[in-house]
């Protein structure tokens, strides 16, 4: 069949060239739809539970993305009339950030005091620059004290402070509206540092983590793409010392990424960090099945066979083994769409499109553009095939050896796996590289954190918020949070309302607690909610009907597990401790979120990398004609995966998001090595009666440079999408070299001596 289809395409290789281009052109046109998605949400399908919850909790009370300015004054003194100053500019210009709805700061902190039977609301301070000392003492005592402020706009040692921006997108053009927000405040944060160089400012916040997903994706493109093709370029130049062939190479490379991407814009897929990676990782594996063809056709050139006969060669001992390795590839991919993380979805299913232009481009549009442009091979023998030669008698000579001692290796390694737990922190998503990563550190470090645990709690009544016994019951679990280890702030109405019920007993300290009469309470709140300011109302704490609040928690950078078992406890103590109408409270957030996704994404993976090893075994057991081969073929493809979490549960122990999907990712992978091997062993034993020996010998002459050197390139390719700031992409790339490097070895050293002891034992039976 490979000869055929060879004889065709250098028949008509004009044609074949033309039609390729022309469809590369009708496919790429689609890449003017493709857009980055500006939303963190993306990572979460329609019917994720804790999604569900999340926005059932924003639909209820005001959205909470926001941008968060953390000023840092060189001398370290919040409190002083320059910085104080300078936090009543920024305040002021805050509100003029698309989509602002709320600016939150220590100057228009609506403070409240009484003066006789009168409650007066107000800012904390104005006109900062003309306070006396005595003002500013009573400023800092009163900002150190309140608990709305203390460790969410100012912490203890007054050294930095915040101002905090909510935003509400309208969401209707996401992709337009975060970078347009982000832009503005990125815009401002230098007017700041201009107007006050004394001042240093980090900006954070949901709004500036949603923006630096693409940003970082879009820096991977301009970046890791490029470089990876050099890497290609060089590769292909060493092993085929060919202009024309590596120049083809490379040209299919292209064709196949800016296909698969343009009918990803045809698809409406939208682009996300997982997906954006497509281009490298597609660029990765499309070099195999041109370095396959290539390698025979110059070896054969280089024994003196022409060009056109050269081609027609390769293709017949290539086109099954390559077709096969695609397949298994795309299956590998294509079971991606098993995953609870739509990304991963969406770069299964362009890569497995990629994988399979890329096959089609190597097969018609590789041998014609060969048969067009021209060749210069020598005749001679490669020290490549010198190498493998001696590597061979190495591997036959010391077969017994080596599979007694590699097997036992294997174990020892595979034993690591228990070794890796679940965990992950979202912000550590992007490594330090990225402005978002490095303020949320200092932010994190100084002043307050930005993983939050929202509840909604049910009074189970109109107006039922003002119920003394929910109150009470409110404000014990606050309580309960803040000797939490983890906690960094408590958000709360009832500190407003144990405030107004001080302030409204002549600010008597003995006062300072939640009202014991329902009337009093609802009064306190209609008195209040009268007095405030617009934009500082209470909407993102109550609901409309007054029967519910929002309680938001603030905890210190939580690892996966931390974070569930804190928000587990946190039901517990309302099932032992609240009413009723509180025990369906869940803790929902951004970090919740993610926190469930890993665990969620590891179960449907399961099943996903279970169709890939039904789907891929039967595939070999059909392609190499023998249930024998087919079987043995899935142990040195199993075991690369379970190697490499074994070194991994040794060197690092912590598997997250981007873990989670390498092993079905691999699967289809590490069969390339594999296939190609065999499918030499099996030529060599069916058409050339050859001896286990003698077979593991012809393959590793005809087909061990290209396995070494597609090898090399594969985990070159993942290498470098392991130097991605977006660490789910790197842990994946990292992961994923590895996988491979180990099934080079287990093709290298483990199948053949297993081959040859098998048929061995069939010959003594």
């Amino acid at each position: 069949m490979g000869t055929g289809l060879a004889s065709w395409v250098i028949r008509y290789r004009y044609a074949v060239i033309f039609a390729t281009l022309l469809f590369v052109a009708a496919a790429a046109s689609g890449m003017r739809f493709l857009t980055f998605t500006t939303d963190y949400r993306a990572f979460f399908s329609a019917d994720n539970p804790q999604l569900k919850n999340f926005e059932a909790i924003q639909n209820t009370y005001a959205k909470y993305d926001n941008l968060l300015f953390v000023l840092a004054p060189e001398d370290a003194q919040v409190f002083s009339p320059h910085t104080l100053s300078a936090i009543e500019w920024l305040t002021e210009q805050a509100w003029k950030i698309p989509y602002s709805s709320r600016v939150d700061s220590l100057s228009n902190f609506q403070y409240t005091h009484a003066e006789g039977d009168e409650l007066i609301v107000g800012d904390l301070f104005e006109d900062a620059q003309n306070l006396s000392d005595a003002d500013i003492r009573d400023i800092k005592d009163i900002a150190l004290a309140e608990p709305l402020l203390r460790n969410r706009l100012v912490p203890d040692r007054g050294h930095v402070t915040g101002v905090n921006v909510t935003v509400q997108l309208p969401g209707e053009r996401l992709n337009q509206e975060v970078p347009e927000t982000a832009n503005y405040g990125r815009r401002l944060a230098a007017e700041f540092r201009q107007r006050y160089p004394d001042i240093d400012v980090h900006l954070t916040g949901i709004v500036m983590m949603n923006v630096s997903f693409p940003e970082a994706s879009q820096h991977d493109l301009r970046t890791l793409v490029p470089f990876m093709f050099a890497v290609v370029i060089v590769t292909l130049w060493l092993l085929v010392r060919s202009i024309s062939g590596t120049l083809g190479t490379v040209m299919v490379i292209g064709f196949s990424i800016v296909s698969a991407m343009g009918l990803a814009g045809w698809m409406g897929i939208k682009l996300t960090g997982p997906s954006a990676a497509s281009p490298t990782i597609i660029l990765t594996l499309a070099v195999a099945d041109c370095v396959h063809v290539l390698t025979n056709f110059v070896h054969a050139m280089r024994q003196g066979t022409g060009r056109r006969e050269a081609m027609q060669e390769s293709l017949r001992i290539n086109l099954q083994p390559i077709f096969i390795t695609s397949l298994t590839t795309a299956v590998g991919f294509l079971s991606m769409n098993f995953s609870d993380v739509p990304p991963f979805r969406d770069l299964g299913n362009i890569v497995a499109l990629g994988v399979g232009l890329a096959f089609v481009y190597s097969v018609t549009f590789l041998p014609a553009f060969m048969n067009v442009v021209p060749v210069h091979v020598q005749p001679q023998k490669t020290h490549g095939s010198r190498i493998m030669e001696r590597f061979a008698e190495f591997v036959v000579s010391r077969r017994t050896a080596l599979l007694w001692s590699v097997g036992p290796l294997m174990l020892l390694l595979i034993a690591f796996i228990p070794k890796n737990e679940l965990n992950d922190e979202f912000v550590k998503y992007f490594d330090e590289t990225i402005e978002f990563r490095r303020a949320t550190d200092f932010t994190t470090g100084n002043l307050t954190g930005i993983y939050t645990i929202q509840f909604s709690l049910e009074s189970g009544e109109s107006g039922g918020l003002a119920r003394p016994d929910f109150l009470s019951a409110v404000e014990r679990f606050s309580q309960w949070f803040r000797a939490q280890p983890e906690v960094i702030h408590v958000n709360t109405l009832t500190d407003t309302f144990m405030r107004l019920n001080k302030n409204l007993h002549g600010d008597d300290s003995a006062w300072y607690r939640v009202p014991q009469q329902r009337e009093l309470a609802a009064q306190y709140l209609l008195l209040y909610e009268m007095s405030l300011p617009y934009g500082l109302d209470l909407n993102d704490q109550v609901n409309v009907d007054k029967s519910s609040l929002r309680m938001v928690v603030t905890t210190k950078s939580l690892s996966t597990r931390a974070t569930l078992d804190l928000e587990r406890r946190a039901r517990e103590w309302l099932a032992g401790n609240a009413p009723a109408s509180m025990h369906g409270a869940r803790g929902s957030s951004p970090n919740i979120m993610f926190a469930h996704i890993t665990e969620r994404n590891i179960r449907s993976m399961l099943v996903g990398t279970t169709f890939a090893f039904i789907a891929i075994s039967l595939i070999l057991v059909l392609a190499l004609r023998s249930v024998k081969m087919g079987l043995i073929s899935m142990l040195p493809n199993l075991v690369p995966a379970a190697l490499a979490f074994g070194l991994w549960g040794l060197m690092v122990g912590q598997v997250g998001l981007s873990i989670s999907i390498v092993t079905a990712m691999t699967l289809g992978i590490v069969v390339d090595d594999t296939v190609h091997f065999l499918s030499k062993y099996t030529r060599a034993s069916r058409e050339g009666n050859m001896s286990a020996q003698d077979a593991v010998r012809y393959a590793f002459s005809t087909v061990g440079m290209a396995l070494w050197v597609t090898s090399v390139v594969l985990v070159a390719g993942f290498l470098v999408l392991s130097q991605s700031a977006f660490q789910v992409n790197s842990g994946m790339g990292l992961l994923t070299a590895i996988t491979i490097s180990f099934a080079l070895i287990a093709d290298f050293l483990f199948l053949p001596p297993l081959l040859m002891l098998i048929e061995e034992r069939a010959q003594k039976v």
